[in-house]
């Protein structure tokens, strides 16, 4: 495959080569021939192979095409076929998954899994199947018009062949070869930000009211992605924004449940929500309302309160739940639909049927009962003493219904205190004691097998003469005996079966967490030790079975006692399985301030009998417990005490669609199991601590949650649906189908101006004549692929639905490249505060390198005006306050006290506006091509292509720019920023190695010559080329107030 040509080379005969363009009219000399109704170019290409003689074909702008390579019957290609199929992603790289599916991977846009299906005949369009007819019955029209180019080597005429050239060739004709279309279609898709080339800081559209009013403000990234028509903005938020549905004030609360109650009053309120809908409308409705809480249990400090929720949010006063006391744990039981409410108090345990009592059993066990784990239809609640309890739901034969079985487990004879439980339902199939067995190879189906399913064994004598040249003989059989015998329908799974989800039979676990160190897993209800883990705390990073338990227990007690002090201490422990159908059982503790999480993974080398065939690997994560400690800061109270010791981690199987746990606490996190198996964590910093957390499933509130923050606020919440969570942060892109350069947010109308660029052939050529300007009009073939020219334009878009606004698109001239957009501050005097906010923008000219360059400053005005009717986002206008050419190119724009600073060329100008017109204040001469300038009061911080970075400033009394200090060293310059921390103020740098440098100005120092160069402080290796920075204040909402004041 070449640029312009496609070439099929074999050294036994003669070669064959089309010509895809009228390029190879003067660039070969090789004979091609023109491929018909085809003029593309194969520069950035991507091929693969989906069959011997069919492949598919990315080019650069994104189209498939499947190219079909026609034979002769002699190995040797005669034509070539191009069906354009689709129109996808600029590919970087394509493969064949497996048969059917094609992967394309993009750098530039979102990678796709692509499902192809060949077309039938009936599918076809009529006038190729009219195509396929025309010409003699055997030969398809490409071998007609390769007639004349073979009969040098070969008779046309079947009778003036001689007879033994018409044994060896055949003498029957060939069968005309169906050209096959394909369909392709969309499977899934990996979601790519990259190449990010510039962001910006903005304000949020949706914000819910509770939280405008918080210390730090809430913003959010956008930045320019992809190109083309894979351009889009990409909008990413550091931490989760949850979308209040209401909140209540409920101060006291320490802890929260939802459980959910009898079906029958469920089905009661499905019929009142949608008595006079369709059918379709009462199905979606009947749906929407399954498996939905119908109580909501508030536990404080010495009561407890039940809320019945439906349509309204209710008091219970008088029910079967008990509230003279504070709820521990409360869950549901009875898998069969009757969702039994268990309700679990420090000093006794109740079981409910919606509000009315089946069973009160009062456990006195010297210690108040402190924690509980459920795994239906078993439940272990845990007391202060580290006692065990074990209650069991089992049938009632006498009263028709279930009754609680009680049982104290013996867990072995370790003396050492359980600190944390949990009991799991295993569903993925890994928690086996038994040996795995092999999967023993189909020999019954050998004899039924038919003749020709069967694949021949690999002989020396099958081999083909050049593969014996290439790779040699051959003694062994490669595939083997057995394999050779298999059949292909053996050899190759069936596709149905291929996902096909075995039947797996749930299995009960306990696991313990002690004192000493140790886990423990036990096998219910028989409590069997099947798996040991020593010094678990300590975050190994994969647990192993510890069999020997002779060596522990041997010790003595005070050595035992100095181990235990030593130990992290074990707060909590959760094991849950997530993922599809459970099947990723995950380990989760919290441990002194840190979180481990441990994934399981089938281990079958374990030879002790009984034992767990599994191990657990640890997963690492950046997620940060610790919260800052000042010294000005209160002794911690009885109510931080409880939240520390009450359950943290809190799992939910549906929240708009994702499964995972939720993370208490000061600095809250959501950890996600997504559909493609990868463990998300994003933080929800912006409600502050969170003391507890219930997932919420009602009318009002579908798919929702609750949670409490440190003001006793009660929120009910629901997650934003338009996000990506599948991603390290939340992100939502947005297609622009162009280019896209520049995004710049403007404060004032709150929207966002995105500069974009369309290609556009380029079939003329401008020339000067002095200072008028002459077009040339290219003509050439209609085979002829014009070059492109890319076309800027801007445009206002705005963030509440990210739909560009109408009437605010401004196009810039052709052959003119934007090249820098700032927000500026000038001075105006129709302003009470003097300042005014405009944006510039530079320009330049590129009509090609005989014409110097020339560009326009571009001063515009975003006014506000009254929107037309039915189109509320057109309230917004953009005014050309200024619009005039220069003496150069304008690479860099900003403002310094209240002056317009541009370079120009290799000179740096300040501008004042007066009277919509520029008016020259100052200049500086400057290095080869200036294209970041920031500012610092009057401090000017400049960034050269080539020659560093500079540090200039400007003295208004006099009117002057000079020159301050620089760096000597020669270095390709990014981006630049200044590092501002409290009274010190540095300059950052980022440069074409991948590095970020920190420079500060130090006239003292002996090395910086009298302050005339600017010192090296720091430099980082960050691995990828960083072309935007910005500065931003740092969080104050964990400072405690004496610090902030």
């Amino acid at each position: 495959m070449a640029v312009n040509s496609l070439l099929y080379l074999n050294q036994s005969v003669p070669p064959y080569g089309v010509s895809l363009n009228s390029f190879t009219d003067f660039s070969t000399a090789f004979p091609l021939k023109c491929q018909e109704g085809v003029k593309i170019s194969l520069d950035c290409a991507q091929a693969c192979f989906l069959s011997y003689d069919r492949l598919v074909v990315s080019l650069k702008g994104g189209e498939l095409y499947v190219l079909t390579l026609f034979n002769d019957g002699m190995r040797s290609v005669r034509n070539f076929y191009f069906d354009r199929a689709a129109a996808s992603v600029l590919t970087t790289c394509m493969t064949l998954c497996e048969d059917g599916y094609l992967f394309l991977g993009s750098r530039l846009g979102n990678s796709l899994l692509l499902y192809y299906t060949e077309k039938t005949a009936e599918e076809e369009e009529p006038s190729k199947k009219e195509e396929k007819s025309d010409g003699d019955m055997s030969d398809p029209p490409a071998k007609k018009k390769r007639m004349d180019a073979i009969d040098d080597w070969i008779a046309s005429d079947v009778a003036l062949i001689d007879p033994d050239e018409l044994e060896v060739y055949g003498s029957q004709t060939m069968a005309a070869k169906q050209i096959t279309s394909y369909t392709f279609e969309v499977c899934d898709s990996l979601i790519n930000i990259a190449p990010c080339g510039k962001v910006c800081m903005g304000e949020p559209a949706f914000l819910s009211e509770e939280f405008t009013q918080t210390m730090d403000p809430d913003l959010e990234l956008v930045s320019t992605s992809g190109y083309g028509k894979n351009g889009a903005l990409c909008v990413l938020q550091r931490s989760i924004r949850p979308q209040v549905v209401t909140t209540f004030e409920l101060p006291g609360c320490v802890d929260m449940w939802t459980v959910m109650g009898p079906p029958g009053g469920k089905k009661q309120e499905e019929k009142k929500e949608s008595p006079e809908q369709g059918t379709e409308e009462k199905t979606a409705e009947s749906v929407l309302l399954t498996n939905t809480h119908s109580y909501l249990i508030l536990s404080r400090t010495d009561s407890s309160m039940i809320l019945q929720t439906g349509q309204e949010i209710n008091e219970l006063d008088h029910s079967g739940f008990s509230t003279q006391s504070p709820t521990v744990f409360a869950g549901n039981l009875g898998g069969d639909g009757r969702n039994y409410v268990l309700q679990v108090c420090p000093m006794g345990v109740r079981l409910l049927d919606g509000t009315r009592q089946l069973q009160h059993i009062p456990l006195d066990v010297g210690s108040p009962i402190v924690t509980g784990s459920l795994a239906d239809p078993h439940v272990l609640i845990r007391s202060r003493d580290g006692l065990v309890i074990h209650l069991t739901l089992r049938g009632d034969p006498a009263s028709a219904g279930c009754r609680l079985a009680v049982l104290r487990p013996q867990l072995t004879a370790v003396k050492s205190k359980i600190l944390s439980i949990c009991v799991y339902k295993d569903m993925s199939g890994l928690f086996t004691t038994q040996y795995e067995e092999p999967e023993e190879p189909p020999k019954q189906e050998k004899s039924s097998v038919p003749a020709k399913e069967v694949v021949e064994p690999y002989t020396n004598g099958t081999l083909d003469d050049e593969d014996e040249l290439l790779y040699g003989e051959s003694e062994d059989d490669p595939l083997g005996q057995e394999a050779s015998q298999i059949s292909i329908k053996d050899a190759l799974p069936n596709r149905a079966n291929v996902f096909e989800v075995k039947e797996i039979k749930p299995t009960y676990w306990v696991f313990v967490a002690r004192e000493n160190g140790v886990l423990e897993i036990y096998s219910l209800p028989d409590y069997k030790l099947c798996f040991l883990v020593k010094n678990f705390p300590m975050g190994q990073k994969v647990l192993v079975d510890s069999v020997q338990v002779t060596a522990s227990s041997a010790m003595k007690s005070g050595d035992k006692d100095k181990a235990h002090e030593s130990m992290p201490v074990v707060h909590e422990i959760l094991v849950v399985g997530l993922g599809l159908q459970q099947s990723r059982p995950l380990l989760l503790a919290r441990v002194d301030e840190e979180l481990l999480i441990y994934e399981a993974f089938p281990f079958h080398e374990t030879q002790r009998e009984g034992h767990l065939k599994l191990r657990f690997k640890k997963l690492n994560h950046d997620i940060i417990l610790r919260t800052r400690k000042f010294r000005s800061q209160r002794p911690e109270s009885d109510e931080d005490k409880l939240m520390t010791n009450q359950q943290w981690l809190r799992p939910f199987g549906d929240i708009s669609g994702y499964s995972g746990v939720f993370l208490c606490g000061s600095r809250p996190y959501w950890l996600f199991m997504t559909s493609r198996g990868e463990l998300r964590y994003h933080p929800m910093f912006i409600d502050g601590p969170i003391h507890c957390f219930a997932p919420f499933h009602n009318v009002n509130c579908p798919k929702g949650f609750l949670h409490f923050n440190k003001q006793g606020e009660l929120r009910i919440s629901t997650l934003p649906t338009h996000l990506t969570y599948d991603s390290p942060w939340p992100v939502r892109k947005v297609p622009l189908r162009c280019t896209p350069h520049f995004v710049n947010y403007h404060v004032d109308s709150k929207t966002f101006c995105v500069v974009t660029s369309q290609p556009d052939p380029c079939t003329q050529i401008v020339r000067f004549t002095g200072e008028e300007k002459e077009y040339e009009l290219l003509e050439r073939d209609s085979r002829y692929i014009f070059p492109v020219m890319d076309k800027f334009s801007l445009q206002l878009v705005s963030p509440v639905s990210w739909d560009t606004i109408p009437n605010t698109k401004v196009d810039l001239d052709d052959w003119e490249h934007l090249t820098c957009i700032k927000n500026v501050m000038l001075s105006s005097e129709g302003t009470s505060s003097g300042m005014k906010g405009y944006l510039a923008l530079g320009t330049n000219y590129c009509y090609g390198e005989d014409v110097t360059s020339r560009g326009r400053i571009i001063i515009l005005d975003i006014i506000d005006v009254v929107p037309e009717p039915g189109q509320p986002l057109t309230k917004n206008k953009i005014k050309i306050v200024y619009s005039k050419e220069q003496k150069g190119p304008v690479t860099a724009l900003t403002q310094v006290v209240g002056f317009l600073l541009s370079a120009i060329g290799q000179k740096m100008y300040i501008w004042q506006l007066k009277d919509n017109e520029l008016v020259g204040v100052a200049f500086i001469d400057t290095q080869i091509y200036i294209h970041s300038m920031v500012t610092v009061k009057n401090l000017i911080l400049v960034g050269d292509v080539f020659k560093s970075v500079s540090l200039l400033r400007y003295q208004e009394a006099s009117r002057t720019l000079s020159l301050v200090s620089r760096d000597v060293r020669p270095m390709e310059v990014y981006a630049v920023e200044f590092f501002i921390d409290n009274s010190q103020m540095s300059f950052l740098v980022t440069d074409s190695e991948q590095n970020l440098l920190l420079y500060m100005y130090q006239p003292e120092s002996r090395e910086s010559c009298g302050g005339q160069r600017l010192l090296r402080r720091g430099d980082f290796h960050i691995g990828s080329a960083i072309t935007s920075m910005f500065r931003i204040k740092c969080r104050l909402g964990d400072l405690p107030k004496k610090c902030m004041q």
